[in-house]
């Protein structure tokens, strides 16, 4: 069945809130209150360092796409908004950061959508408040192997870092869109990241599925070309990482809940009108041998202020709950439009 969801994406959310966010930064709003009212806005002022909420929020150190959360850090966002964040690095490991997050020994994390979203449909207590950005996921291939199309992977190999990854579970999406079955007609076999060049370079597999930077910085080399990404196919508007935060402290604390998402679609805001503040903000994450300028282009090459909230995220995670139950990686029984409004929170409106 087919679900009856638009697929363009209204931005009207995401142009709201940064006049939102304009305002409030205008005016040194401590701690953004749901239902808030334009004389309390004027009202309110900066909360003294003393009075700081404590927050544990979870995050993958190595992946530059989430950068921002290192600018909220940085450049005193988190504090803006009342808030005294302490980063807790989890590295790839997304179902112990999820269980981290679901039983409050993590307030909140960000992650990418197609690695979190099967484990959310097991019911970790985690619910999704804002999307960060689009882009990152790139299938590659070196031009010796004369694969340009999604269409010519048929019967091919793709390499791909865990059975559970984003890439994977995105390319499975395209694969499928274009009439090749991503079970029975491709080949995934698993390596470890550093090895996945080694093997392509062996023959042992026909393309990459992986993600940036390391994607990115492999086709800076000549002898690669990108097949297709999570920019194309229709997915131009399609957010990529989610901002996710523990059910209870929604439930419980939501001020903090709202706080907390609107300083980081600030710190989105920031990365878009300056990444290299961004790019340095990461830089002691990055591959030890790249500049600011890589990180930069890198950055650019992402859809940061593509931020959805609202009725805009709960449709994105429809139609990929959707997406990932036609390639089995959901079970038959998941409704999409139920699933979508189990997960979503919205904390910006309340």
């Amino acid at each position: 069945m087919t679900l009856n969801l638009k697929t363009s994406i209204s931005r009207k959310n995401g142009v709201d809130r940064r006049a939102f966010l304009k305002t409030a930064g205008a005016l040194s709003l401590a701690v953004p209150l749901a239902g808030f009212s334009t004389s309390s806005l004027f009202a309110q002022s900066a909360v003294p360092a003393g009075e700081l909420k404590k927050i544990k929020f979870a995050t993958n150190a190595s992946a530059i796409c989430l950068a921002p959360v290192f600018v909220a850090q940085e450049h005193g966002i988190f504090k803006k908004y009342g808030l005294d964040v302490e980063l807790v690095n989890f590295g790839a490991s997304t179902e112990a950061l999820l269980e981290a997050i679901a039983t409050g020994k993590a307030d909140g994390g960000v992650g990418m959508a197609l690695r979190w979203l099967k484990a959310l449909e097991q019911g970790f207590d985690v619910k999704i408040t804002a999307g960060t950005h689009g882009g990152c996921s790139r299938l590659v291939a070196l031009k010796s192997q004369g694969i340009t199309t999604l269409s010519q992977l048929k019967g091919k190999t793709i390499g791909i870092s865990d059975l559970a990854s984003p890439g994977k579970n995105f390319f499975s999406i395209l694969l499928h869109k274009e009439g090749i079955d991503p079970v029975a007609d491709v080949e995934w076999r698993q390596y470890p990241g550093e090895l996945l060049q080694l093997a392509a370079d062996k023959g042992e597999i026909h393309a990459i599925a992986d993600g940036d930077p390391k994607a990115y910085f492999w086709l800076q080399d000549p002898k690669y070309i990108q097949v297709a990404s999570n920019l194309d196919h229709g997915f131009e508007n399609r957010v990529c990482c989610i901002v996710g935060l523990r059910g209870s402290l929604i439930r419980d604390d939501l001020p903090t809940a709202t706080a907390l998402t609107r300083a980081l679609l600030e710190a989105q805001d920031w990365t878009v009108a300056k990444p290299e503040d961004a790019a340095r903000a990461f830089l002691p994450n990055a591959p030890k041998d790249k500049s600011i300028d890589e990180l930069v282009g890198v950055l650019l090459a992402q859809t940061h202020n593509h931020n959805p909230t609202g009725a805009d995220l709960r449709q994105e995670i429809a139609l990929y709950a959707q997406e990932l139950r036609d390639v089995q990686v959901f079970k038959n029984s998941t409704d999409p439009n139920e699933f979508a409004d189990r997960v979503y929170a919205d904390v910006l409106s309340a």
